[in-house]
């Protein structure tokens, strides 16, 4: 088999694994659960090794990781999970630890921000050069890309955690341990579970904690649409890519700008505010465009 990459897309709940070089030409997918790091790390580079057995030859590892994450490749901490609230991996070098076991290159990413670069290659923002990906799920996160590359600063961007305005009916406190009642405090898949105390798939679609989510999720979206003006915004993750909350995060996107911009109009918000082309996995294919591209690696 000629030559490769391998992507991994390592979230909150669960891990999947490729080898390929592009959607439709790679291996089937693995999926494991996200566990405490050793056991994680460890399937993971099982089914990885499993992949080359096969005979999917790669050298070089995307890496798409929840966060918050040291992205400074000049960083003695490069590649290491930050304080999160997912117990028992604050502070694990997560790309140091697949690039010794499998001796390889390891590019490394937000989930978020890879599931942007994944739309932008191969899904719903191809051939737009400035766009943005909410993911509402374990978390809820926006990854936003500016002349096609993902945007980096002092860390990278936590809009998940930007305070929404309240809906009125809603009287949720929020689970969020830093801020309670941010996005993510109030729209993600377990704040939505805790409100019912079900998990999310058992609730039904015309439940009002749908609209609440779309509502809160739509405001971020009026965020970054004012912020960075993406030319398109992706609402993916298994809260966002229910059709309800869809809807509610177009109404509360059209209520929230007021008509003040030029462009999105109201008439143009189902292209502007859309759902992922790929799916549940444009983290994972994003990851596998970053190692190709090979922007920011750790060797072995």
């Amino acid at each position: 088999m000629s030559r490769c990459y391998a992507a991994v897309e390592l979230g909150g709940t669960r891990a999947s694994v490729v080898a390929g070089t592009a959607p439709g030409q790679c291996s089937p997918i693995i999926r494991l659960p996200t566990r405490e790091p050793g056991e994680t790390l460890e399937a993971i580079v099982a089914a990885l090794r499993r992949l080359r057995d096969d005979g999917w030859r790669f050298d070089a590892l995307g890496l798409a990781c929840f966060g918050p994450l040291e992205l400074d490749p000049s960083s003695g901490s490069f590649g290491s999970v930050l304080q999160t609230p997912k117990p028992g991996w604050t502070g694990i070098d997560v790309v140091g630890a697949l690039a010794r076991a499998l001796q390889a290159s390891v590019v490394l990413e937000t989930d978020v921000n890879a599931a942007a670069i994944g739309e932008g290659r191969w899904g719903a923002c191809q051939g737009l050069s400035d766009f943005a990906y909410i993911t509402a799920g374990t978390g809820v996160g926006a990854g936003i890309c500016v002349a096609g590359a993902p945007l980096h600063g002092l860390l990278h961007s936590e809009a998940g955690h930007l305070r929404p305005v309240r809906n009125g009916a809603d009287r949720f406190s929020g689970i969020c341990r830093w801020h309670r009642d941010c996005v993510e405090g109030l729209a993600s898949g377990p704040a939505i579970g805790e409100r019912r105390g079900l998990d999310p798939s058992q609730i039904a679609d015309d439940d009002p904690v749908w609209s609440f989510a779309g509502d809160y999720l739509g405001q971020l979206a009026a965020a970054l649409a004012l912020i960075v003006s993406p030319r398109r915004i992706v609402l993916g993750g298994g809260v966002g890519r229910r059709p309800a909350v869809l809807q509610a995060a177009r109404r509360s996107l059209d209520a929230s700008l007021s008509g003040y911009l030029v462009r999105p109009t109201s008439g143009e918000l189902h292209r502007y505010l859309v759902r992922p082309a790929l799916g549940p996995d444009s983290g994972l294919f994003g990851a596998l465009g970053l190692a190709a591209e090979q922007r920011t690696s750790r060797k072995p």
